[in-house]
């Protein structure tokens, strides 16, 4: 990478998003809130299994924004200084893994076959693993994962804030250690995460990688967010010349990447099971192989790798402010499709049902995500001006 001068006039200004963009945010967290407790009330395996799915995409949303942060703390990278902030406001979210998660305890009994007495006679493979599912010790670790990365966050994101009052070079070899600490934690933990939620549903199958097609979905998922959110400061005018399109390239690349690397995890766990042909292992496709499921999973493979791979493989279309905000959005609706494919067919595998309580949960979850990112932004810097690396930032060029 070369140094470039970049004739933008620098300026950072406050977070102030218009009146009614905030109140159609509050609108969708009030009107999607008591929409989804009336579904939960009406249909609660359905509402249960809605709010599920919002829940796991939201939080994974906010984790990947703190993985973003990590990462780039680990390996130095300068030039992600002024994008930080904005992957760092994604983080204000991550408290409500630790509500959410206790709320969606309240349902567990109509979401987990494990927790009838009825399965685990039927069936002694499940009756088997109870030493593992069972619901105090599911709940403990939702608690351990929550509270950990909560405190982790805390810790970097508080020691990203302080250097903006005074500037010591300290706060950013603390955030070394930490992200180092933080990535040992999360691999363990959100892995765990993944399973309990989401392949417990049909506790008869497993997967060995079950974990990381979760965090390959959550990686890209979150790019896709953090590349909108830094499009909309910048068309706005938040913000002028501490975030450019280099930055922004950059970030279309790990996309890309995760779109990639989606696609593979995905075809070694489909290919490992379909090898083997074991039914335990099998009945998870099987599933979504008939009764209109195939379709489903047909555009999947084709929504969430092909067509965002061939969107991301010229340089210049990376660099299209319009073509990126289309493809992002784009990503983040298959992420949705993705957790729809991975939770519903347990419940109803005989037909798709898509409505109300599955859209009502996202926009609940959805307002309270903007309230609290919003918030984050209104209450610091969009720009860590006293980071060492600033100028590294402001002279990034990309080359290739």
């Amino acid at each position: 990478m070369a140094g470039a001068s970049h004739s933008e006039k620098l300026f950072v200004g406050k977070f102030e998003p218009s009146n009614l963009l905030q109140i159609i945010v509050i609108a969708l967290a009030g009107l999607g809130t008591i929409g989804t407790g009336i579904g939960i009330y009406m249909n609660p395996e359905r509402g249960w299994a809605g709010y599920l799915m919002a829940f796991f995409f939201f939080s994974c949303l906010a984790l990947g924004g703190l993985f973003f942060a990590v990462i780039n703390h680990i390996a130095n990278a300068g030039w992600s200084v002024t994008v930080r902030r904005f992957a760092e406001s994604m983080t204000a979210f991550l408290p409500m893994i630790l509500i959410g998660g206790l709320v969606l305890m309240l349902g567990v009994k109509h979401l987990y076959p494990w927790t009838d007495p009825e399965v685990l006679e039927k069936f002694p493979m499940v009756a088997a693993k109870t030493a593992y599912l069972n619901v105090p010790f599911m709940i403990l670790r939702i608690v351990v994962f929550a509270v950990g990365v909560f405190l982790f966050a805390r810790a970097i994101v508080g020691n990203s804030l302080k250097q903006d009052k005074d500037g010591s070079e300290e706060h950013t070899k603390k955030n070394v250690g930490l992200s180092v600490a933080y990535c040992l934690f999360f691999a363990i933990f959100f892995s765990l995460f993944t399973v309990d939620l989401l392949m417990s549903l049909l506790p008869t199958w497993y997967s060995t990688i079950f974990g990381i097609y979760g965090f390959s979905g959550m990686f890209q998922s979150s790019m896709a967010f953090l590349i909108l959110l830094m499009l909309y400061v910048r068309r706005s005018g938040f913000i002028s010349g501490y975030l450019n399109i280099e930055h922004i390239h950059d970030v279309a690349k790990y996309m890309k990447g995760f779109t990639i690397f989606w696609a593979y995890i995905a075809f070694s766990q489909f290919m490992l099971i379909w090898y083997a042909n074991i039914p335990e292992e099998t009945e998870f496709y099987l599933m979504r192989s008939q009764n209109g499921w195939t379709q489903l999973s047909l555009v999947l493979l084709i929504g969430r790798f092909v067509i965002p791979f061939l969107a991301l493989l010229p340089r210049g279309w990376k660099r299209n402010p319009a073509h990126l905000a289309i493809v992002s959005v784009w990503i983040l609706m298959m992420q949705f499709l993705d957790i729809y494919w991975l939770v519903f067919p347990n419940f109803n595998h005989n037909h798709l049902a898509f409505g109300l309580y599955e859209i009502l949960p996202m926009a609940a979850f959805a307002g309270i995500f903007l309230l609290m990112v919003g918030r984050f932004l209104r209450q610091n810097s969009l720009v860590p001006l006293k980071d060492p690396r600033l100028n590294e930032a402001l002279n990034h060029h990309v080359t290739y």
